[in-house]
């Protein structure tokens, strides 16, 4: 990362009136804190600016009021002079907007944070940390936009949630410089860790614990297999919002090394999260087209149940 393209970044941010913000579909706390985060800065600083997601954003994330300032769709009788997209690896992630994207003459900037980010934009900031709301301090401070409550806390929740409440192993002291930043701002922690971490509702808690009660051990009890149904949801009254965090508490269990989400989309088709301890799952999700972080990765899967299950074992395999 050069301090060229930041200074360049920061010159296209001051300049653009019309700008347009995209976050990924499916979007989790790091990707709303991200795209908001800079969307409150480019108004505070007097521009007409819009932070867009295919997806409407879970239930459980909307704990701040500029939640409600995500569009799932875009605004009639705009036309933006710059488009940004945050915590998108490659262009496809921003969903039902990537024809936009990708046919727009005008500038375009990336900023993420994982390590399989193709650098799909014309200005492109990516560097690889916890969260996308880790590299967002840099470039509001080279924009010379202030870093307010408001902002604060929204960067907080994406920088714990990404970070897995500051327990991941690409946490460093910089994570830890950027979080002091926010809280000497005035981000409410402690909130935002209760809200991320804590706090459930009756029927994500029996979804929880049915999806528990179904674990599959494999490769000598190293890899863990948790699925989620549509039957589930139906059952439980609940949907993939509400299945936040669940790929993460196989790893605390003694030996296992890889944990793997699978959540049925249709029949036939399933989202894969995969956690990790040490292996590169990363190189796992690549295998099928997806991608993300060495210890935190993604793809979505077409098969079978019993075939997906039997060739991600193997792919996991390889990495152990």
């Amino acid at each position: 990362m050069t301090e060229d393209v930041l200074f360049e970044i920061a010159k296209q941010l001051k300049n653009a009136q019309n700008i347009g913000v995209f976050c990924h579909v499916r979007p989790d706390g790091d990707a709303l804190g991200s795209a908001l985060a800079l969307c409150e800065a480019l108004k505070n600083a007097g521009k007409q600016a819009y932070m867009m997601c295919e997806d409407a954003v879970p239930e459980r994330l909307k704990i701040f009021p500029a939640m409600d300032q995500a569009l799932t769709s875009v605004p009639r009788g705009v036309e933006f002079d710059l488009l940004v997209s945050a915590d998108c690896a490659d262009m496809s992630r921003i969903g039902v907007f990537t024809p936009l994207y990708r046919k727009f003459r005008g500038m375009t900037i990336n900023i993420d944070h994982h390590v399989s980010n193709d650098r799909y934009a014309v200005l492109n900031y990516v560097r690889e940390c916890p969260a996308t709301c880790e590299i967002i301090p840099d470039i509001l401070k080279a924009a010379e936009m202030p870093l307010t409550k408001d902002i604060a806390d929204l960067l907080a929740m994406g920088l714990l949630t990404d970070s897995g409440n500051f327990s991941h192993r690409d946490v460093t002291s910089e994570t830890f410089g950027v979080a002091a930043l926010l809280c000497d701002a005035g981000a409410d922690f402690s909130r935002i860790g209760y809200e991320m971490f804590s706090r459930q509702t009756k029927n994500r808690a029996i979804l929880y614990a049915r999806v528990l009660s179904s674990m599959r051990f494999c490769l000598d009890d190293r890899l863990v297999f948790l699925t989620v149904t549509q039957k589930d949801f139906a059952e439980t009254g609940t949907d993939k919002s509400h299945t936040e965090g669940f790929v993460d508490f196989p790893l605390s269990i003694d030996g296992v090394e890889v944990s793997v989400a699978l959540m049925e989309v249709k029949k036939g088709q399933y989202k894969v999260s995969l956690r990790s301890k040490r292996a590169d799952v990363n190189a796992v999700a690549s295998e099928y087209g997806g991608g993300g972080h060495i210890l935190a990765s993604g793809c979505m899967f077409f098969g079978e149940y019993e075939e997906v299950i039997d060739r991600l074992t193997y792919s996991v395999y390889k990495q152990l």
